[in-house]
């Protein structure tokens, strides 16, 4: 099982960046960087004040359909439905959005 840690910087203002380290084993597998916007935050996880819930339901729905080496190193949150279409309505659905 592959556990995702993540960790925020950031504020509303200008959005945040995330860095998110996928551990497998207790072995490092991959280092991401994921950038949020504070629209992106309001849609996907309505009232929440920060994006790491979001930032880690995401991985963990990306984990589910692609091995870490296939995740993007670094990119834009809302990127990832441009690969999975569902990807928005699941995530809402998962936090409790939708």
């Amino acid at each position: 099982m592959i556990s995702v840690s993540v960790r925020c910087d950031g504020r509303r203002e200008n959005g945040w960046t995330c860095s998110v380290g996928l551990r497998e084993h207790g072995i490092d597998v991959s280092t991401h960087r994921v950038r949020v916007s504070a629209a992106d935050l309001d849609r996907l996880a309505p009232g929440a004040d920060d994006p790491t819930a979001l930032v880690e339901t995401s991985f963990e729905f990306l984990l589910e359909r692609e091995p870490p080496a296939s995740i993007l190193r670094s990119f834009e949150l809302t990127e990832i439905g441009r690969y999975f279409p569902e990807y928005e309505s699941t995530i809402r659905d998962r936090l409790g959005a939708g």
